[in-house]
């Protein structure tokens, strides 16, 4: 029976490999987009956590002490949020944000405009 085979065995056994190995390369492909996906997600909620976090401890500065601080600077554990006060136009004071990310170099801008009758954030913008 040996004998009979005539070389059947290792042509299917490289088609079987070559089918199984095209099969890999594009379960690799999908992989690696999924991966970076991923950290681009983390890496934008982690800027709109942050974000968030220091609109809501300068709102509340202002709502205690009834003025805007002109500079500060907001330190996370992965990077730190600089702010800077512009003088206000009527009632609105414009707040410019800036977040330094430490573990991938990014630079993000925002805005926030705060009602003074109120004391609260009226408007948000990030820049890019």
């Amino acid at each position: 029976m040996i004998n009979n085979e005539r070389g059947f065995t290792y042509p299917l056994t490289l088609c079987l490999l070559i089918i199984f190995l095209l099969f890999l390369s594009s379960r690799i492909e999908v992989l690696l987009s999924e991966r970076k996906i991923a950290h681009e997600t983390n890496s934008i909620m982690l800027e709109e956590y942050y974000f968030l976090s220091s609109v809501k401890k300068v709102e509340a500065t202002y709502q205690k002490t009834g003025t805007l601080p002109a500079k500060g600077t907001i330190t996370f554990v992965k990077g730190t949020i600089d702010y800077q006060t512009e003088t206000p136009i009527g009632y609105i004071q414009k707040v410019n944000f800036t977040l330094h990310l430490n573990t991938d170099g990014i630079t993000t801008y925002g805005r926030g405009y705060f009602d003074s009758r109120t004391k609260r954030l009226s408007k948000w913008l990030e820049l890019n």
